[in-house]
């Protein structure tokens, strides 16, 4: 019998119709049932007359599985059965995340501190880059990245995609009357026609294998389904096209434990979709997906009302030139979810705005997001190696920050009670946070403050051991035992934190 780890992926493949349209002219469904669990999930057309049904199962024991469709003579009847084991999950295998209260948390409970990254079209860049994207990843601390399904069409990201999601179609197209932020104008360019509704699969099957190798990695694929930068006219195709690509992207990707649905990047720049449109998608990823992955939806300057049932969690962007992260608190009180700022500028050189910050200051405003509740993202966007621009192409990392996130997240992970941080009112000059469960243990951070000393106001019953955290220079330092409203000597240098922790 064919075992598998809990959380882990099955598949069940099958031969069927070749001919016509097979993405909608057949379907093939599969219902999975194990001890505490029967569910029926899609499947889909893998190409070359191959069938696949994926499942995750959510526990341990022996599972049989019944697929059916019309698949095999355009007929609906019950083709395979079989049975299968489940086993314990393997080390490093914590399940998906999920939503715990206002923080993220691994399906085994454990805690999940998201230090995401962005690299919007590096899986269409080719074999060369895709490798050398992985090999930054492993040498860095990133447990999420976001990317795209689509190409990208924007700046530093204007030559041809190594796949399309499409077959090439008459040569008319859809982007005739281009909307949205084409730049450079689309007009500079052919236009391809592609037929909607037939899928490549060559193009799917490098994010299967992506998907796959971050999940080994433990890292968690952010997916972003839309975006408005377009020239093949992905980002304006009908309702029917656009229902059914969401159906299939489910299908062939909700089985995998470490994915998350982003709807969109920048939601609000897509001028021929309304919010009805973006609420049937969410429809109908509720239902196809049975595994109830994180959904999120991207804005740039007209955040998507994140009250809405089906939004698992906030992803945010900056919206203002000088305070982002300092929202984080209040976006947790007004919605009662988890904040994720996947977009709060890059670090880099280019003249935009938004890929120009330092080190320092993409570093303190994780520092700002974590301490305030919540979760923050990178990207890096440093002109002079080629065009290769991390933020879309993935490549190499030349920027300063990364390496500090591997001393937050040290940090992060001494977090005693829950694991989870949690904002605290202090002095106006500082952000405090407490651990969840654990009101003895505090992190008191000054950003670009530069204080030679702090008085702090303590329990005058207790006593805390006080040290003195470098948030750039990654050092940790004693400096002693302080109880009551006591003074605390400091080095007058900017990005640093303090450690209380009861003694």
């Amino acid at each position: 019998m064919e075992k598998i780890e809990k959380w882990g992926l099955f598949e069940v493949s099958d031969t069927g119709i070749a001919t016509g349209n097979p993405f909608t002219d057949c379907e093939i469904t599969g219902i999975f049932t194990g001890p505490d669990e029967s569910v029926q999930v899609r499947g889909f057309y893998y190409g070359d007359g191959v069938y696949k049904v994926r499942f995750m199962p959510s526990y341990e024991g022996k599972y049989s599985y019944e697929i059916s469709g019309n698949y095999k003579s355009g007929s609906d009847e019950v083709t395979l059965k079989g049975e299968f084991e489940v086993t314990a999950p393997s080390d490093g295998n914590h399940g998906s995340v999920r939503v715990k209260g206002t923080h993220l948390a691994y399906e085994d409970g454990s805690p999940y501190y998201s230090i995401g990254t962005t690299c919007y079209a590096w899986v269409l860049q080719g074999e060369e880059r895709r490798a050398e994207t992985f090999e930054t990843l492993k040498e860095n601390v990133f447990n999420k990245i976001r990317f795209c399904i689509f190409p990208k069409h924007y700046l530093y990201n204007l030559t041809e995609p190594c796949r399309y999601p499409y077959e090439k179609g008459n040569g008319e197209g859809l982007v005739k009357d281009p909307k949205g932020p084409m730049f450079p104008p689309v007009e500079k360019y052919p236009i391809m026609g592609f037929n909607y509704y037939k899928p490549n699969p060559d193009h799917f099957k490098l994010f299967d294998d992506v998907i796959e190798k971050l999940c080994k990695m433990g890292i968690e694929a952010d997916i972003i389904i839309f975006h408005p930068y377009d020239r093949w006219g992905f980002a304006a195709m009908d309702k029917d096209a656009d229902d059914l690509y969401l159906k299939y992207v489910v299908a062939r990707y909700a089985a995998y434990r470490n994915v998350w649905w982003s709807f969109a990047n920048e939601y609000d720049l897509m001028s021929n979709k309304e919010i009805a449109d973006w609420e049937r998608y969410a429809e109908i990823v509720c239902k196809e997906d049975p595994y109830n992955h994180l959904r999120g939806i991207h804005h740039c300057t007209k955040p998507y009302d994140s009250s809405r049932p089906w939004i698992t969690h906030l992803s945010s962007q900056r919206v203002d030139l000088y305070r982002h992260v300092e929202y984080t608190d209040h976006l947790i009180e007004k919605f009662g979810k988890p904040v994720v700022w996947d977009e709060i500028a890059y670090e880099g050189n280019i003249g935009m705005g938004w890929g120009n910050i330092s080190g320092q200051e993409l570093t303190r405003r994780f520092w700002e997001a974590f301490l305030r509740g919540g979760y923050a993202g990178h990207g890096e966007t440093f002109e002079g190696h080629n065009d290769v621009l991390w933020w879309s192409h993935g490549g190499k990392l030349y920027g300063e920050s990364p390496e500090r996130f591997k001393f937050l997240l040290k940090i992060l992970k001494e977090t005693p009670g829950t694991g989870n941080l949690v904002y605290k009112p202090g002095m106006f000059d500082e952000t405090i946070a407490e651990a969840e469960g654990a009101p003895g243990y505090t992190l008191h951070y000054f950003g670009f403050g530069r204080p030679s000393s702090r008085t702090l106001f303590m329990d005058p019953a207790k006593k805390y051991e006080v040290e003195l955290i470098d948030t750039w220079n990654m050092t940790i330092e004693k400096l002693g035992t302080f109880g009551g409203m006591d003074t605390v000597p400091m080095p007058g240098r900017e990005y640093m934190a303090l450690r209380l922790k009861e003694v």
